[in-house]
């Protein structure tokens, strides 16, 4: 990991940035917005994970958003690719690394509300996690045993609702219930997962929330809405209808984090 961290280094010079975003599908107008923007590709950066699921550039970009440093992973690996829940602890533990202190996670997700169709953002408030997979199996030392009472940073979410109020758009709250996927929920499992207090459902985010929990980092997360769940309007989901959603209300997720970060200004935390 340290060979990692010093390539990384060696590529931002100077700049130091504090927040790391993991991106689902939908956010390249973010990484569009930064400014004096640093790329590499995951290929490139030894032990870093290479996604295959299409959507997802798996490339690293740092820069600024207005005077602030950030630093992105433009895409993810997920645990269906490989049955690996681990799969995102290296770039995860490099953001550490680097110095970075909070990470803001994002994603695309189903709903099980009426009231929050696709194109809408719902920021993630607490998660179920049904899939029963979990990153720190096999961990040796009772760092394992990671508090998960406050994953979410409540001042964090103070922000990114109060950017999204700032802005006019509509920002929904609720919880998010992991399946491992890759295949689509059942009208049974979804079903269910409402009956369990789930308000949307979705195939990553939770094992990188205990990760960044295991490592100490601050962490806010939300959802692009990109589909109802199964069986609740009687058309089959398919991956496509994602990735032609995810555009819609990844710009306002965009719009939110760019706000959230850089309309205070430069800042450090």
């Amino acid at each position: 990991m340290t060979g990692v961290v010093n390539l990384l280094r060696e590529k931002l010079g100077e700049m130091a940035p504090r927040h790391g975003i993991i991106l689902g599908s939908g956010l390249g107008t973010l990484v569009s917005a930064l400014r004096n923007p640093v790329r590499m590709a995951y290929a490139d950066l030894p032990g870093f994970p290479v996604s295959a699921v299409s959507g997802h550039a798996g490339e690293l970009v740092a820069g600024y958003l207005g005077d602030v440093p950030v630093i992105m992973l433009s895409g993810r690996v997920h645990y269906y690719e490989k049955g690996d829940a681990n799969a995102m602890r290296l770039p995860i533990e490099a953001l550490l690394g680097l110095g970075v202190q909070s990470l803001i996670l994002t994603n695309s997700a189903g709903s099980l509300r009426d009231d929050m169709p696709p194109g809408s953002v719902m920021e993630i408030t607490d998660h179920i996690n049904y899939s029963g997979m979990n990153p720190l199996v096999g961990e040796e030392s009772d760092r394992r045993f990671v508090g998960m009472t406050n994953a979410y940073d409540k001042d964090l979410s103070a922000r990114m609702r109060l950017a999204a109020e700032k802005l006019g758009i509509a920002l929904s709250q609720g919880v998010y219930m992991w399946f491992s996927g890759p295949s689509f929920e059942t009208p049974a499992e979804i079903r269910m997962a409402r009956i369990l207090g789930a308000d949307a459902v979705g195939m990553s985010t939770v094992p990188e929330v205990i990760l960044a929990r295991l490592f100490g980092l601050r962490v806010v997360a939300a959802s692009v809405i990109t589909n109802y769940g199964a069986g609740m309007t009687g058309s089959e989901l398919t991956h496509e209808e994602t990735k032609d959603m995810a555009p819609v209300g990844g710009a306002r997720l965009a719009a939110i984090l760019k706000e959230m970060i850089a309309g205070g200004g430069n800042d450090s935390e």
